[in-house]
């Protein structure tokens, strides 16, 4: 697969991950985010965008990682997605924004072997590179539709 463009480089814990530059409406600072009661345990809250109430998503609950505290480079990152003729506004959490970039030579390709590994690929879209290191493009609409089953503090993780 090529022909990805532009990406908004993300950082959680150790990893990197990136999503489409086109689909990030805005990045900001961490801020205070209001619970929801009985929300899922991936879903923080809600924020305001611009006089919008905006849901977050903690990535690192998605990809099953133990919550980590809020610094000074945690961000949330605003997107759009589209599901179906719907277009909605979610943010994610993630621990850091490293930057607006390109994969190298602009090729992303499929996770190797994953059927064959029996691997969940589902909110991956492929893995590129960033100056020789992986990088993993999400599957934003997947991202946000799909539970993660095995979170901490899910009820399929009790």
């Amino acid at each position: 697969m090529t022909g990805i463009g532009q990406v908004v480089t993300l950082g959680v814990g150790e990893e990197r991950f990136a999503v489409p530059v086109g689909r990030v409406q805005e990045i900001l600072d961490r801020r205070r985010i209001t619970r929801i009661p009985n929300a899922p345990a991936h879903v923080m809250g809600v924020i305001d965008v611009r006089g919008a109430g905006v849901s977050v998503v903690d990535l690192r609950a998605v990809l099953g990682l133990p919550r980590a505290e809020d610094d000074d480079a945690t961000r949330i990152v605003v997107l759009w997605i589209e599901t179906g003729e719907r277009r909605a506004q979610v943010a994610l959490r993630t621990d850091r924004v490293f930057e607006v970039a390109a994969f190298d030579n602009d090729r992303v390709e499929p996770v190797p072997e994953a059927d064959l590994l029996h691997w969940d690929h589902r909110l991956v879209r492929g893995i590129g590179r960033r100056d020789g290191e992986f990088v993993t493009l999400l599957d934003l609409e997947r991202l946000f539709l799909a539970y993660p089953a095995a979170a901490p503090g899910s009820p399929a993780a009790a």
